[in-house]
C-alpha cells in the first residue's frame, strides 16, 4: 500500500487534488520521511519566512498546524498566526493543539474567505501539489490578496531525492501527486500571480523553497 492510500480516504489524482484526512498517520510517517530532521527542516522555513514578533501570519495548508506552532513564539503574544487547510480532520487535529495565539479554518487555498491585505507573510508548504491543478494558479492570487504590499511570501515544496534508488523508493510509497520536480510544478505560478520572487533554494533533507514579495 502507497503512502498516498494510507493516508488519503480517497484516491489522489495529479490533475484533481486531494486532502489528507488521517492526521496522527501523517504526523508518525512524516517524522519518518524526515529522518529525525522534520523540526529542524520546518525551523529553517519558519526562519526563511522572515516573521518577527508582532505579525500577522497565514499558513495555506497548514495541515496539523506543524509549521504554525513553530512559527507562533516567534511572533509572540502580539502576533497573530491563521492557518488554513481543506481536510476537517487536520483542522480539528491543529485546533488540539494549538498555541494561544494560533487559530485554523477549514478551506481551501483558491478561496480563501479572509479580507485583502491582512497579512504580513503568507507560508505554504507541501500544499500546492495537493491542490487540483486548474485551482493553482487561482491559490497563489488568492496569497496575493490576503498579503499586505510589501509582504513576504514562501511556498515550499517536496523535492524528490537525488539518488535513483531513493527516488524509486519514493515514488513507490508516496501519493502520484508528489512524483514532481518542484521547479516544474510552481514553474511561473508565483510571478503569475503579480509577485516578485526573490529567490530559491533547498531545504534539507527534501524540500525546495521559493521566496517572494508582493511589490508595494
Amino acid at each position: 500500500m502507497g503512502l498516498g492510500r494510507l493516508l488519503h480516504d480517497h484516491d489522489e489524482h495529479m490533475d484533481e487534488g486531494g486532502t489528507i484526512d488521517h492526521p496522527r498517520a501523517y504526523e508518525l510517517l512524516a517524522g519518518l520521511g524526515y529522518l529525525g530532521r522534520r523540526r529542524e527542516a520546518f525551523t529553517r522555513l519558519a526562519a526563511l519566512a522572515g516573521i518577527r514578533p508582532g505579525q500577522a501570519v497565514l499558513d495555506v495548508g497548514c495541515g496539523t498546524g506543524y509549521l504554525t506552532r513553530i512559527m507562533a513564539p516567534v511572533i509572540g503574544p502580539a502576533g497573530h498566526v491563521t492557518g488554513v487547510d481543506p481536510s476537517p480532520p487536520m483542522i480539528g487535529h491543529a485546533r488540539r493543539h494549538a498555541p494561544g495565539n494560533c487559530a485554523y479554518i477549514v478551506g481551501e487555498g483558491q478561496d480563501l474567505d479572509l479580507p485583502d491585505g491582512t497579512f504580513d507573510v503568507v507560508t505554504s508548504s507541501l500544499a500546492v501539489h495537493h491542490m487540483p491543478v486548474a485551482a493553482r494558479g487561482r491559490a497563489m492570487q488568492e496569497m496575493h490578496r490576503v498579503l499586505r504590499p510589501g509582504g513576504r511570501l514562501l511556498i515550499a515544496e517536496f523535492r524528490p531525492p537525488a539518488h535513483p534508488l531513493l527516488r524509486r523508493l519514493t515514488a513507490m510509497l508516496s501519493g502520484p501527486a508528489m512524483r514532481h520536480e518542484p521547479r516544474d510544478l510552481l514553474g511561473e505560478l508565483i510571478p503569475d500571480a503579480g509577485f516578485e520572487v526573490t529567490d530559491d533554494g533547498d531545504v534539507k533533507p527534501m524540500l525546495y523553497y521559493v521566496r517572494a514579495v508582493r511589490p508595494a
